[in-house]
């Protein structure tokens, strides 16, 4: 007689069992060739790199409208100031053409038009102020290209060369750049000696008689 509980247990065991190799193959973690790892390195590699420098250039964008915004919001009113300071020279050169002696004698109503034309230059050159834009007068400072303009030269003068003897135009800044530059008289170079001629260093054997 078979014994039916043994044969019924080996059935069980033998259900979804897997031949010996296989069971060591299931158990162990499948094994990635390197190849595959070597390339997925360099991969990640070349993702990290794109990535740095995305977010590099998006810094560098991000600079860029940064200065770009500033430079607008202060030099963006260029055209208007320059137009805005010929209506100044014009209100100073009208006031420079009243004499002290005029000033002095006049009425009531042509003093206050005096000082009104004051005030309103003042008041004007405050608004310019305002928004960036100084005035600067360079008598007597070295002459600089940047930032005057040389008219003529003055031939004698107690700076020394190559001042700025007068002022014929007051310049202007906006922010760190020249709205408009000076117009200056620039004290002439002093004129270079001739250089010595043979004729003046007479030979020794002369020089000894």
């Amino acid at each position: 007689m078979t014994d039916r509980p043994a044969a019924d247990d080996m059935a069980a065991k033998s259900e979804g069992a897997l031949p010996e190799g296989e069971a060591a193959a299931a158990a162990a973690p499948e094994m990635v060739p390197a190849a595959q790892v070597t390339a997925a390195l360099e991969a990640a590699a070349e993702f990290k790199d794109k990535l740095l420098r995305t977010l590099a250039e998006m810094e560098n964008l991000r600079r860029r409208t940064e200065r770009e915004v500033n430079d607008a919001r202060v030099y963006g009113v260029a055209g208007f100031a320059r137009d805005v300071l010929a209506v100044a020279d014009n209100m100073h050169r009208a006031l420079g053409t009243i004499e002290a002696e005029l000033r002095e004698h006049a009425d009531g109503k042509m003093k206050a038009l005096i000082e009104g034309v004051e005030l309103t230059e003042r008041e004007l050159m405050k608004v310019l102020e305002k928004y960036g834009v100084t005035k600067f007068s360079p008598a007597g400072e070295k002459f600089d290209p940047n930032v005057h303009q040389a008219m003529y030269e003055v031939p004698e003068s107690d700076l020394p060369p190559g001042h700025v003897a007068q002022v014929i135009q007051a310049g202007y800044m906006l922010g760190d750049r020249v709205l408009r530059p000076a117009l200056v008289g620039v004290v002439k170079a002093a004129p270079k000696a001739p250089p010595p001629s043979a004729n003046d260093n007479p030979p020794a054997d002369s020089a000894a008689e």
